[in-house]
């Protein structure tokens, strides 16, 4: 996608990579700064993952097959490598099948195994970039000229390697010539939106607005919102999706006031072997992400000093509330969601 850094446009991706180092956008300097980290072996770029350097199902898939590359160029124990790269972050199923995707086509010639590791790895980044256009292309057709959007976190191309999945459709249809307003939710803690979806609405002039959380209900009664388009770490055979804490109570809300509510994702993003929500693992963050916030003065503390706090990183939306799950092969019901496995 094209930024602007200091008045240049500059054609760029999430994550990239260029042996031996992985290259990707250093995510919480955004929006001050844009600014390029490397990771020369496999723990570094895994560490970057939970550390939130890149985030984002698809981006997190991206950055797994690129670190177990590396690992295999630096003649790792795969196995050891492997593991130490899964448990970088545990909710995001895209993680764990990124690094499946390299160990399923690696043989017992070490040298060969090299070039194919950095083969398929580059193949699975630029089949989340295909799948993701799709997913744009196949909402885009959901969008009314003139449509109010409200999305949460960010599930834009700075969580994909390019194009997003809940904004692929919002560039499309801009694109396309339609009028879009996107409503942004802030998306406490780490304000995700805020900093994140809001700077690539600017970057791709989108018209748009950040809004603290809980009022996104307001403007859903006041008919302000036309339809929600979130993206998803996870989504169990059932339906039932794990995307960025704050995500359930805007679908209870939605259904409330009769908007229709739906999930982007590749097919990478859903995992059939979940049989609902209950099995999703979900993460717990340090709590200084609740009680302290930053930004461009740096990091302050908000709460009571005496206070402790909890961080559930994602919550569960279940299926019910979901209107349908915008993918590369069309726009699905929760019961047709198994053609993601065929």
């Amino acid at each position: 996608m094209k930024v602007k850094v200091d008045g240049e446009e500059k054609e760029v991706k999430t994550v990239w990579f260029e042996q031996p180092d992985v290259v990707m956008i250093d995510q919480p300097k955004l929006p001050f700064e844009f600014a390029l980290k490397r990771f020369s072996n496999y723990k570094a770029t895994a560490d970057a993952i939970t550390t939130m350097v890149v985030r984002g199902a698809p981006a997190i898939g991206a950055t797994a097959g690129y670190a177990t590359a590396q690992a295999v160029l630096q003649g790792e124990d795969m196995q050891t490598a492997a593991d130490y790269i899964k448990k970088a972050r545990p909710t995001a199923i895209d993680l764990a099948h990124g690094v499946d995707r390299i160990l399923n086509v690696l043989g017992d010639d070490a040298e060969a195994n090299k070039k194919i590791a950095v083969e398929e790895a580059e193949k699975l980044a630029q089949e989340y970039i295909e799948k993701c256009s799709k997913i744009g292309d196949n909402g885009n057709e959901l969008i009314k000229d003139g449509d109010k959007i409200l999305t949460h976190c960010n599930a834009g191309w700075l969580a994909c390697v390019e194009w997003g999945t809940a904004t692929a459709p919002i560039y499309k249809a801009k694109r396309a010539g339609k009028t879009v307003f996107v409503w942004v939710d802030e998306t406490r803690p780490r304000c995700q939106g805020a900093r994140l979806t809001a700077w690539e609405m600017a970057q791709e002039g989108v018209e748009h607005a950040v809004i603290a959380d809980n009022s996104a209900g307001y403007y859903m009664k006041k008919g302000e919102v036309n339809l929600c388009i979130t993206g998803a770490d996870r989504v169990a055979r059932n339906g039932d999706t794990a995307n960025k804490i704050g995500t359930y109570e805007k679908a209870v809300v939605a259904k409330a006031n009769n908007i229709p509510f739906y999930i982007a994702i590749p097919a990478n993003t859903y995992d059939f072997d979940c049989e609902n929500g209950d099995a999703i693992p979900i993460e717990e963050r340090d709590e200084g992400e609740v009680t302290h916030m930053w930004g461009e003065g740096g990091k302050i503390r908000i709460a009571n000093p005496n206070s402790k706090a909890r961080n559930p990183a994602f919550d569960v939306t279940p299926a019910e509330y979901i209107t349908g799950y915008i993918t590369e092969k069309g726009v699905l019901k929760a019961e047709e969601l198994s053609q993601l496995t065929q």
